[in-house]
């Protein structure tokens, strides 16, 4: 399982970013825009959707549960300060995905319990695309808390974020962790479309 956040660089725009995972075979993408209003956000959510739809991807926009509602897009991913889970299952219903943030096991169980469909886990590193970081887990934060998961019956798929380079994807999958979410080191590469493929190898090997 790979998720694509979509970020801009001075090279790409947001919509670009979606444009060079899906070419590179990325079958999830979230669209994550910050500092914005819902109606600035809403003619590109539109787009990549469109080119989600497409390319046969699952389309989720980070916090925006209202903007998810009203073009439908297929969910939202919430962060730890953003709306509560259970709120936006109630004004969502059953039908849509919603992600959660986590940065302990509690936070896993809490969104499991909230009916969260997945869970961003992280960071794994440092990263610049994100303000107000966590503290950062590396490998050993990743197995403490499949293994505490496994130990009490969770299973939720658990996505790692946060700084993930090529490199660092075999040694994350064998935590046990159900998959990896990406978005500079894609658009870091000379060849954004050839890395996601290669990323996408190395997930799936």
């Amino acid at each position: 399982m790979l998720q694509f956040i979509s970020h801009y660089t001075e090279k790409y725009t947001y919509l670009d970013s979606v444009k060079m995972a899906l070419e590179g075979g990325c079958k999830w993408v979230q669209l994550r825009i910050k500092d914005a209003t819902d109606a600035e956000v809403l003619p590109i959510a539109v787009e990549a959707q469109k080119l989600c739809r497409e390319a046969g991807a699952t389309f989720i926009i980070d916090d925006r549960v209202e903007l998810v509602k009203q073009i439908g897009a297929d969910g939202v991913h919430l962060g730890l300060g953003d709306m509560p889970i259970t709120e936006a299952r109630k004004i969502l219903g059953e039908k849509f995905i919603i992600g959660g943030t986590a940065n302990t096991f509690e936070n896993v169980k809490a969104h499991c319990q909230a009916s969260a469909n997945y869970v961003g886990c992280g960071p794994f590193r440092f990263t610049t695309t994100k303000k107000k970081l966590s503290p950062v887990l590396g490998l050993e934060g990743y197995r403490s808390i499949v293994a505490k998961m496994r130990e009490e019956n969770i299973n939720i798929p658990i996505v790692a974020i946060g700084g993930i380079t090529a490199a660092d994807i075999a040694p994350i999958m064998q935590t046990g962790v159900t998959g990896i979410a990406l978005s500079g080191t894609v658009l870091r590469a000379a060849d954004p479309v050839g890395e996601m493929k290669r990323i996408l190898k190395l997930i799936n090997s």
